[in-house]
């Protein structure tokens, strides 16, 4: 697998691994399928993990902590804080110390190797929230800052406190807008992580009417897949598909190697279940892309999929 440097020098493999869905947004899963798809991913060279208290309330943190016991070590862990349980935001400093001891303890770990703010709150300064990972970082239990969908004036803020070593923000073939935000992560040396790198999991090809999902998961809301949305997005991937079968690969590893394409500051995070997945995903490092079909694809995709991410889009600043 290769690696690439995020911002303050933290190195990870070029596709790392989500593991949100095994609690959050796609309906019900088996734990120990995904401690076995978890390891697969490390034995197939990713070395990048993200979780979040949010995903399950700390049931996903133990997941993860369960699947990457045995090399913990050799790996980056990455969570999140941020949320109320009625999914209002919460960070004030005290309540990022609650949650960050108790993400050590669900994680069974001695430090957080990168702590995101999951939005941001905009009740708490954002000088309050670097300074407070800060002290975390100075304390031991942190090793770097992370910001999630925020905006140039917040990331520049915190980065005056804390240097900011990575933002993650949704970013696919389906989703362009946070391509704006890109230039000020370089003037400041901040790397990218990709989440929802393959549209939610229309960029596999599998895609569904709304409606025919578990009733937990969000795709029968999300505005992609709703009727006049759904069907442009339908062909847009099937011409994608032939594109990819034309280099010997599938319409997932396009899409993720399409990502890295965008520059060495961009790692995506596919999420799946399916330890098969998982190895499809992987093998998209090694999917080289020409000039020639970097144009192809924005011939069809030239600005995003069609419909919002979320039916209340997040607002930076």
């Amino acid at each position: 697998m290769q690696h690439r440097t995020l911002g303050q020098g933290l190195d990870v493999s070029a596709i790392g691994y989500g593991a949100m869905g095994f609690h959050l947004a796609y309906g019900p899963s088996q734990g120990q399928d995904g401690i076995a798809t978890i390891q697969r991913a490390h034995d197939l060279g990713v070395t990048l993990f993200d979780t979040a208290e949010l995903y399950g309330w700390g049931e996903n943190e133990k997941l993860v902590g369960r699947a990457v016991a045995g090399f913990r070590d050799e790996i980056v862990l990455a969570t999140k804080f941020g949320f109320t349980h009625d999914y209002a935001t919460d960070s004030r400093p005290d309540h990022i110390r609650e949650v960050v001891d108790a993400s050590l303890t669900y994680l069974g770990v001695d430090h957080i190797d990168v702590l995101y703010q999951h939005r941001v709150d905009p009740a708490v300064p954002i000088e309050d929230v670097a300074g407070t990972v800060k002290e975390l970082i100075d304390a031991g239990k942190v090793k770097h800052l992370g910001l999630s969908e925020a905006g140039p004036q917040t990331i520049r803020r915190a980065h005056a406190v804390q240097p900011v070593t990575v933002l993650q923000t949704e970013y696919s073939l389906f989703e362009r807008d946070v391509e704006q935000i890109f230039p000020t992560l370089d003037e400041l040396g901040i790397g990218f992580v990709a989440y929802s790198p393959l549209g939610r999991g229309f960029l596999t090809g599998t895609a569904k009417s709304a409606g025919e999902y578990d009733e937990t998961d969000m795709r029968n809301t999300d505005p992609r897949w709703q009727p006049g949305n759904f069907e442009k997005n339908v062909d847009a991937v099937h011409r994608l598909t032939e594109l990819a079968a034309s280099k010997d690969a599938t319409v997932s590893q396009l899409a993720l190697a399409w990502l890295l394409a965008q520059g060495e500051r961009v790692v995506p995070i596919p999420g799946t279940r399916s330890a098969d997945r998982v190895a499809e995903n992987v093998a998209a490092a090694d999917l080289a892309l020409t000039p020639t079909d970097l144009e192809a694809i924005d011939q069809i995709l030239p600005s995003g999929g069609f419909g919002a991410r979320y039916a209340t889009l997040p607002t930076w600043e």
